[in-house]
This record gives structure tokens, C-alpha cells and sequence, in this order.
């Protein structure tokens, strides 16, 4: 009995299982620093972002864009005793610019986070 072809197609599905399996590849995530942005507002102790009806973000009262509130958000971040950040957005304002700012927030590794009036909302 000759084993020759038999062992002929086993090195040829071998090499085709070889070639056909992904390539593992290792990757080790690394946090880059981004771009520094300086904060064209003052940032205190305790800092306030709202959402008006309009959904329009306003910083302690003055209206931001989210680029502008991105730079806030990451100085008050950057402080060494880290600011508390008070979310006050109005009863109207749309669920998804709240969603995309606390997402910014949470970006921009801010530790003191605080929800402000949270009783608007009991009759939801």
C-alpha cells in the first residue's frame, strides 16, 4: 500500500489551513495626550454646565460651544484638586445633546461629576 498521495494531500490541506488562519497580532492600547486647548473661561472650585430648551451649553452661565466646553471640561480636569463639574441641563433640553456632553465629560476625564436638579424630572 502506497501512502505517499495520502500524505501529499495532508501537507496540502495543512498548508491551506495554515494560509487561511489570521495572523494574531498583539496590540497594546496607548493614551496619546491630544492637542492642548487653553480655557478661554476662568475654571473654579465648582463649575456649571447647562442645556438651555434650545439646547445651547452654557459654562457658569456663558454660552460655550463643545469645543470651547471640551477645553473647560479637561482644564477643570487637569486642576491638582479637581473641580466638581455640576450638569444642570433644562427639563426641554433633547436627550441627546445631555448624552453627547456627559460623553464629553466623561472624555475629558473629569472626577467630580454632579447631577443638579434632578426634581424637574420626577413627573417624567
Amino acid at each position: 500500500m502506497n501512502v505517499t498521495p495520502f500524505i501529499d494531500v495532508l501537507l496540502v490541506l495543512l498548508i491551506v489551513m495554515i494560509l487561511a488562519m489570521p495572523v494574531k497580532v498583539n496590540v497594546t492600547p496607548v493614551d496619546l495626550p491630544g492637542e492642548r486647548r487653553e480655557p478661554s473661561l476662568p475654571v473654579l472650585d465648582q463649575n456649571t454646565i447647562t442645556i438651555d430648551a434650545a439646547d445651547r451649553l452654557a459654562w457658569n452661565g456663558t454660552t460655550v460651544s463643545a469645543d470651547a466646553l471640551r477645553a473647560q471640561v479637561a482644564a477643570a480636569a487637569e486642576l491638582t484638586t479637581p473641580a466638581i463639574l455640576r450638569f444642570a441641563p433644562d427639563k426641554h433640553a433633547s436627550y441627546d445633546t445631555a448624552a453627547r456632553t456627559i460623553a464629553l465629560i466623561r472624555e475629558e476625564g473629569a472626577k467630580g461629576f454632579t447631577f443638579v436638579g434632578n426634581e424637574r424630572y420626577r413627573d417624567f
